[in-house]
């Protein structure tokens, strides 16, 4: 059963829609849970040539599908707007090797998707009044697979520091409600997969193995995930696991550093294999056989480096999960159906379709663009006076982690890690991840963060975008949408 991707819907805010037909409760939980998100480390490499599906099969389903998802553009440039949404489109558009700022209506280049969805994502009215934590989950993925920066979207827009806001002190490991389990796979999907312009993983692995734990112990005993909670409850544990959930935790555990041959991957890689149906290759979803379901499936394998098209994956009667995502497409046209006996494509199908026939985990790197000058990514330098930033702060002691996002009014194109903590003091989202500092003002080495003093061999060190550590100093530049991670230890 998969979700619906809202533009600024949420899994919390749409809960009770969940009570409609099934395929309105298939729509209503895609906008409930986050869809699909795959990163570059997310992408599988390519299909050995005994496959069932023939790279030539794959190569013409990932043109058809592009050519599609660009049928979905609006006259305006725009992939996302009020309710539901096909901003999900640059995931698929980036694993199938098409690049958002390529995407153009009409060849009008100054309406590019990237542009125009990186102005959206600018605005100040965005994402709405009373934002969850799927809303900047979401905006990272698809920033992130479109060429954006997510830290760096704007002198004002800082996804990393928006996601950080909604870690739950009293849940540690949780993102946003955990109720909606969906809301921490997701959070591990954006954090572990959004990689600096570099390629580096930005933030700190402390903070991914919480959440790697959370997911863990959300596991249900089939093997299988659900959206909601399943942790400390053994009947919600025993009940059965969805196949969409399951293939996106896979995925968050995978880009997270966990390897395919880990037990929970294992066990959820036997539990897409018992949902497999002999004569078409499709996974028994929640509704029955569909596109949507089938395409997190794979993008999960794919996401671990498991080959969908074969071993456990290719039925006794020679057919997969990619044989019948590509049966599903419409020739010509490229558009994918949601449901064998529909006549007409969906978008969503579409989207979910294409990213997992390609090879695409949940998020993809952009590709190199094709339109002569344009970059691969595009980014915000330094700080508009003036103008309020967030930035994104763990705090680890050795015994315990906080995580925060920091809120101030810098003054220049650069501010201090002095005073991110002085104002990590007072304006801390969630609070309480910096209660003192020594010392409390100038240029020099912090001895003492939170109550706790270098001592012999051990000190405060500080890391900017998952760079080398050093000595935690308050004069140390810290630039717009550098993600801080400041650490005790040798």
């Amino acid at each position: 059963m998969t979700p619906s991707p809202a533009a600024t819907s949420s899994p919390v805010a749409n809960s009770a829609l969940a009570a409609r037909s099934a395929r309105a409760a298939r729509r209503t939980r895609r906008a409930l849970v986050v869809a699909p998100v795959a990163l570059g480390a997310l992408v599988l490499t390519a299909l050995p040539a005994s496959a069932t599906a023939t790279p030539g099969q794959i190569a013409t389903s990932k043109t058809n599908g592009a050519s599609y998802l660009r049928s979905l553009q609006g006259a305006d440039g725009s992939y996302a707007g009020a309710g539901l949404s096909n901003e999900w489109a640059f995931s698929a558009f980036a694993a199938a090797g098409t690049a958002a700022v390529d995407v153009t209506p009409g060849g009008d280049t100054s309406k590019n998707a990237r542009t125009v969805y990186r102005n959206h994502l600018a605005a100040p009215g965005w994402p709405g009044t009373s934002p969850v934590v799927t809303d900047y989950e979401r905006g990272i993925i698809n920033a992130y697979s479109a060429g954006i920066d997510p830290a760096r979207v704007s002198a004002g827009r800082n996804l990393i520091a928006d996601t950080y806001a909604h870690w739950q002190n009293s849940a540690p490991g949780y993102w946003g409600s955990p109720s909606n389990f969906n809301g921490t796979v997701f959070a591990l999907l954006s954090l572990g997969g959004a990689k600096t312009q570099a390629g580096a993983q930005r933030v700190p692995q402390a903070l991914l193995d919480k959440s790697v734990a959370t997911v863990r112990a959300n596991q249900h005993t089939d093997g299988g995930w659900d959206f909601a909670k399943a942790e400390g409850d053994p009947a919600q544990l025993a009940k059965p696991g969805d196949i969409d959930m399951t293939g996106a935790a896979m995925a968050s555990l995978c880009v997270s550093g966990v390897p395919a041959t880990d037990p929970a991957i294992t066990k959820a890689k036997a539990f897409l294999k018992s949902k497999l149906i002999n004569n078409t290759g499709a996974f028994n979803a929640m509704f029955g056989p569909n596109t949507d379901s089938n395409g997190w499936a794979v993008s999960g394998l794919n996401a671990c480096g498991i080959n969908p098209q074969t071993g456990d994956f290719l039925t006794r009667a020679g057919k997969t999960p990619v044989d019948f995502l590509i049966a599903q497409q419409f020739k010509p046209g490229g558009g994918f159906k949601y449901l064998p006996t529909d006549t007409t494509p969906s978008a969503y199908a579409s989207i979910d379709g294409l990213r997992a026939v390609a090879g695409g985990g949940f998020a993809a790197a952009p590709p190199t663009p094709v339109t002569a000058g344009a970059p691969r990514w595009v980014a915000t330098s330094g700080f508009t006076p003036g103008t309020q930033a967030g930035l994104a702060l763990t705090v680890d002691d050795g015994t315990s982690l906080k995580v925060c996002s920091v809120t101030f009014t810098p003054t220049a194109a650069t501010t201090t890690l002095g005073a991110v903590l002085d104002a990590a003091g007072t304006s801390a989202a969630p609070a309480g991840c910096v209660t003192s500092v020594t010392p409390g003002s100038g240029t020099g080495t912090i001895t003492s963060l939170n109550g706790k003093a270098n001592s012999g061999g051990s000190t405060w060190k500080a890391a900017v975008d998952g760079g080398s550590a050093g000595a935690a100093a308050r004069n140390k530049v810290i630039n717009l949408g550098d993600t801080i991670a400041l650490r005790y230890g040798s």
